[in-house]
């Protein structure tokens, strides 16, 4: 048996283990951060263990999402018995750790491997306040970016063989991340790239490995889809029209990437071309390792998903409507990012052959160790806050020591069968007190604002400590509508409106 091969990355394995730790310090006050997503991923996990239904808490089918991450959870349910949001602290611990030590394995093979190199980079995604705030709550990200990682893995195997049976192993990879998160289309757009510019293959048969790929990599997102029009008539449920120009989306970008640096609000005002540079420089990376004919390589696999999925955000995000561009919704790019803007480092230094190498190499050693110590330090507050008070979202302190979820799971009796429930948090209502309601209509949906103010009569649980301004409001509602208070805690109303 050949030892070293496995002590090779024992590096990896010992970091994995601080990265599992990291999770269980983040969230052993109130346990794994719970977002209104959360609620949408545990409750299907449960009907789908339970019933085998694809269906949220409200009854109705999750389309917003794809099914592979709910679907996922169910498995871990049904084999522990203990329900996703339970787990969801261990379930995030290990596939962190997953994260940290498959970013291991992967820096291992690079060209120029470099241990002093692999030991920073590994660090510097412990330390990620970005990754360690995504692994504190239950997101679906969690198993993307692992998934992301295998796909690299994957796509490198098939590098050396080029065989047809290891391309569709890319392929079915490729498949599940697609169903994960519907962005898992940046890997089907990474790996088509990377065929078409691998320039070892003639180009007869890169054009058949690029339809045979996306074929296999398509097949269960293209199902899924189609299941969802069949259920709702949706392919991907509701969408809105983007409000934000490619410009200020390239801003927004930006200005994570700042943070991600740790680069004072400062640098905000050039957070658009701060983006626009990253972007044209993986773009020319790209092109001028196609020129040279080292594309074939594993940090290139990891580049082009850093690409296409930088520019997969900034133009989505431009056409249709979704939560501003924050750190979660980029944390997907955050390694390949990282290697990216790295790796080229210890292959410039390899071929210094003076002295001046070693100069250069501390300076770079001081520069990362400088950028890892500004995230240790954002890392303490957060760390500071939440062991008081929880991570934020339904699992901390403001929720689950307020008096009116309180009042709500003490009160219930108030709600007579028959009536439908409305609220401006349905997840909450289902998540503190197990009852069914339904989400106040959005205002761009005219149509279904018109059919909420023709019901006769409804309640509705209204939460003061929310603000939510694409819903129509209670003052909206009180133009409209005669409601009556049947009760009320600190921050929050429950009324009755019947004009029957």
């Amino acid at each position: 048996m050949d030892i070293s091969r496995y002590l090779k990355n024992i590096d990896s394995f010992i970091a994995a283990i601080i990265g599992f730790y990291a999770i269980y310090l983040y969230t052993k006050y109130s346990g794994v951060g719970i977002s209104p997503d959360s609620v949408m991923y545990a409750s299907t996990a449960t009907n789908i263990q339970a019933h085998g239904s694809l269906l949220t808490f409200n009854k109705t089918p999750i389309t917003f999402f794809p099914v592979f991450y709910p679907f996922f959870l169910s498995i871990i349910q049904f084999c522990s018995r203990v329900d996703p949001i339970t787990a969801g602290a261990t379930i995030n611990q290990f596939l962190f750790a997953g994260v940290i030590f498959t970013s291991g394995w992967i820096m291992s093979k690079f060209l120029s491997h470099s241990v002093i190199y692999k030991w920073l980079i590994l660090a510097a995604i412990i330390l990620s306040p970005g990754l360690l705030e995504i692994y504190s709550f239950l997101w679906s990200e969690t198993l993307f970016i692992l998934e992301i990682l295998f796909f690299i893995i994957a796509y490198a195997h098939y590098l050396k063989t080029r065989s047809i049976k290891s391309l569709v192993w890319v392929g079915v990879i490729t498949a599940i991340s697609c169903i994960t998160r519907y962005a898992g289309v940046t890997i089907i757009g990474a790996g088509c790239l990377m065929l078409l510019l691998d320039n070892e293959l003639p180009i007869k048969k890169r054009i058949g490995y690029i339809f045979l790929y996306g074929f296999i990599s398509i097949s269960l997102l293209v199902s899924n889809l189609v299941l969802n029009s069949l259920s709702t008539g949706l392919s991907t449920g509701t969408r809105e029209p983007s409000i934000t120009p490619f410009l200020q989306n390239l801003y927004y970008c930006g200005t994570v990437f700042c943070d991600w640096g740790s680069l004072s609000k400062s640098t905000y005002p050039y957070a658009a071309l701060i983006t626009g540079i990253i972007l044209l420089a993986l773009i020319g990376i790209m092109v001028f390792k196609t020129i040279k004919g080292q594309i074939n390589r594993y940090e290139n696999v990891v580049i082009a998903f850093a690409l296409v999925y930088g520019l997969f955000i900034v133009i989505s995000a431009s056409i249709s409507r979704y939560e501003r561009i924050n750190s979660r919704l980029l944390s997907p790019m955050f390694i390949p990012l990282l290697i990216a803007c790295t790796s080229w480092v210890p292959n410039v230094l390899k071929l210094i052959k003076s002295k001046a190498k070693y100069a250069l190499a501390a300076v770079a050693v001081i520069l990362m160790v400088a950028f890892e110590y500004a995230s240790y330090q954002t890392d303490w507050q957060r760390y500071d806050d939440e062991s008081d008070y929880g991570v934020p979202g339904y699992s901390d302190d403001s929720w689950n020591k307020s008096e009116f979820v309180v009042y709500l799971k003490q009160h219930k009796d108030l709600f007579k069968p028959g009536i439908p429930i409305y609220t401006d948090a349905n997840e909450a209502v289902y998540l503190f007190t197990g009852m069914s309601s339904t989400l106040l209509p959005h205002k761009f949906f005219k149509a279904d604002v018109q059919k909420f103010y023709a019901q006769k009569q409804f309640y509705l649980i209204w939460f003061d400590n929310l603000y939510n301004t694409e819903l129509i409001g209670l003052p909206d509602i009180l133009k409209n509508k005669k409601l009556t208070k049947i009760g009320s805690a600190k921050e929050g109303e429950i009324y009755l409106c019947d004009e029957k």
